[in-house]
């Protein structure tokens, strides 16, 4: 359920700036070794460039000594957000957000590829 403006609930999300283009997708991995920060801001910066996104400003991380790596990247149009976890297994979750359109399936590739990924997943919204 999700709960509208008005305070009711509904079951279908409506979409309150349908003149706003927003674009989400949501990657996730697995693979054998963990990710660090530069590992993190070098897939940051390719991804902007895979996307077609003009940075504002260069990646950045910062560790968790609980939750491990986070890393974010700001672009003109929006930006991404990073996870990366080594404990209780190596996994990874992206967060691409945008108001500009980009190639989802290019997106997913070069994921898994820089990542050299055992299992990838995705979901679009």
């Amino acid at each position: 359920m999700v709960q509208q403006v008005d305070g009711s609930y509904h079951d279908e999300h409506i979409d309150l700036a349908p003149s706003i283009y927003r674009q989400r997708l949501v990657v996730e991995g697995r693979r054998e070794f963990p990710i660090g920060s530069l590992e993190i801001q070098n897939y940051l910066a390719q991804l902007s460039q895979v996307c077609g996104m003009t940075l504002l400003i260069d990646p950045v991380t910062h560790k968790s000594e609980r939750f491990g790596w986070a890393g974010w990247v700001h672009w003109e149009t929006s930006g991404a957000h990073f996870y990366a976890w080594e404990v209780p297994l190596v996994f990874f979750s992206v967060d691409i957000y945008t108001c500009l359109a980009f190639d989802e399936t290019d997106a997913i590739k070069f994921t898994k590829n820089f990542f050299d990924a055992t299992h990838i997943t995705a979901k679009s919204f």
